[in-house]
Formats: structure tokens, sequence, C-alpha cells
């Protein structure tokens, strides 16, 4: 298996989550001393910790999820030969919670690995822009948001018109990772992020960042 047929799975090698036949592939280059995967995963391990210095990413956020899944069935399911029926609800969404999670962490780290991807900050807060594949913020210090707003993140042209980019909310450290998939024109020249009052804002109303992207 070539090198660019790898790209993009040193990443998830990385935390333990790299599919086969990439995963013995990488493994088997490694123990070999190939000096081309050995960089990869260099810059996927410091990809990686970048992240987790934001937000834990892995299977922890889902074992909340299973207790109260777990408990629901144990109710709803009474009876001891309704018990596979239970671990049935449990098993299908805790799969279906981590497939969608290891879809946000292969788009993320595309965009983080992107050849054309340009990184803009404003304080601790990161925003990478691959033009071809989306925006990613990682943002470790928003906090919660007041009651009743979200916070939402635009694509400002340099026209002053904005597109919304998607809304979201931190988690509960006020730290947060928020992903846009899409072309982002060329006439966008910043990112802004803003507090807006439910998702029907048509244009930033409380902006709290702007950062220009080239």
């Amino acid at each position: 298996m070539s090198h660019e047929e790898l790209r993009g799975h040193y990443e998830l090698f990385a935390i333990d989550a790299a599919d086969e036949p990439q995963r013995s592939e990488i493994r088997q280059h490694l123990s070999e001393g190939c000096a081309i995967c050995t960089a990869e995963m260099e810059r996927a391990r410091r990809l990686t910790a970048r992240i987790r210095a934001t937000r834990r990413f892995g299977w922890a956020p889902f074992l909340g999820l299973s207790t109260a899944l777990t408990l629901f069935a144990a109710i709803y399911f009474s009876g001891r030969e309704h018990q596979m029926a239970a671990q049935s609800i449990v098993t299908h969404e805790q799969m279906r919670q981590q497939t969608v999670e290891l879809t946000r962490l292969k788009e993320a780290f595309a965009i983080l690995s992107g050849g054309s991807t340009v990184e803009a900050a404003s304080g601790k807060r990161r925003v990478y822009v691959d033009r071809e594949r989306g925006v990613l913020l990682i943002a470790p210090d928003l906090g919660a948001a007041p009651e009743g707003m979200l916070f939402e993140m635009w694509l400002a042209a340099k026209d002053g018109k904005a597109t919304s980019a998607g809304v979201f909310r931190p988690d509960a450290s006020g730290a947060a990772i928020h992903l846009w998939r899409g072309t982002v024109d060329r006439d966008v020249t910043s990112i802004t992020l803003s507090l807006e009052k439910g998702a029907a804002a048509s244009a930033p109303s409380n902006p709290i960042m702007t950062v220009p992207i080239q």
C-alpha cells in the first residue's frame, strides 16, 4: 500500500482508531523504519495532541449515553425475556454515535493536514480553512453561552455579507470544536464567531471574534 493511500489514516492510527488493512500497513512500515511514515506519525501525533488539549475524543462521551439507554431499556423492557432487546438498543445507538464521531474526526484531520489549509488565530482559538473541504474551529476557552443563546460561526465576504456556518454549544469545560463542511468561496475573507438567540439569525448580531483568512 502506497503512502498516498495511507494519507488520512495516520491520525486515526495515532488514536488507535485506524481500520484494516491500513492499521497493519502503517505498523509494518514503522517497524521497517520507514522515514516517510515516521514523519507522518510525528505530524499526526502533534495534531491529535492539539485536539485532545481542547476536547477529549474517544469513547468516553458515550459511556453516559450507554448508561442512560441501559436504564431506559431496563424499565421499558421489564423481564428477563427482553434482555437481548434492551442490549440491542444500546449497542445500536453506541455504534451509530461512534460512526458519527469517527466521521467528524476524519473530516477534521483532512482539513488540519490539507496542503492548502490556512490557519488563523485569535488568542487560544484557532481557525483552519481548506477552501475545498470546509472550516474547523478549535476554541478551548469559549465558556458557556448565556441562557437562550448559541454560538454561531459565519463566513464573512469582503462585501460585508455573511453566511452561517452552523450553530453549536461548547462542552461542559467550555471548550468547543466546530466543523463546517463545504466549499469556501474566494470572496470569503474572514471567519466570525458570534452569540445568537436561537438559530434564525441572518447576520452576526453579537460578534465576539473575527479572524481574517487568506
